[in-house]
């Protein structure tokens, strides 16, 4: 049983994973079900005060890196807030109307379509903060990338 228990929790891991490329999967939700599927599943022991603490502040930076990640990429080029906005929005939708390359394609085209259309901006200057943020979702997908690969290694540091 012990081994199909852990096949559940890596799978929550997995998942956590996928969900950095796909925003509509809450990563940082997932990594969590999988610590508490390990105390259910075997024994909430190791999970003393610290080991919450330092996770804890794993998820910060895990909202913060995705953030952050996204804002200087669009800054960087010369973007504002609705380049932000259509680069959030075409993350979400891009993946929905072109599959797999939604991902990509759509931060590029929503921070783009952000300043067309609301800023009234060139297509040269668009174009340049729709690459902007591509490079800030990417960026932002190898930040949480680590940080999530940190905070597993962390779980099983306390766990084994």
């Amino acid at each position: 049983m012990d081994i199909l228990y852990w096949l559940l929790i890596f799978a929550m891991f997995i998942i956590a994973f996928i969900g950095l490329v796909y925003p509509i999967i809450p990563s940082v939700v997932f990594i969590i079900a999988g610590f508490i599927l390990y105390g259910f599943l075997f024994s909430f022991e190791p999970f003393t005060y610290l080991f919450w603490m330092v996770e804890g502040i794993f998820i910060v930076a895990l909202l913060v890196a995705d953030h952050l990640a996204n804002l200087f990429g669009v800054k960087r080029f010369g973007g504002s807030r609705a380049a932000i906005w259509g680069s959030t929005i075409g993350l979400l939708v891009g993946p929905f109307i072109i599959p797999i390359v939604g991902i990509i394609v759509g931060p590029f085209i929503g921070a783009m379509l952000g300043e067309l259309l609301i800023h009234k901006k060139d297509i040269k200057t668009a174009v340049k903060i729709g690459t902007g943020s591509l490079l800030g979702f990417i960026s932002g997908v190898l930040a949480k990338s680590v940080i999530q690969v940190i905070m597993i290694g962390y779980f099983l540091f306390a766990v084994l």
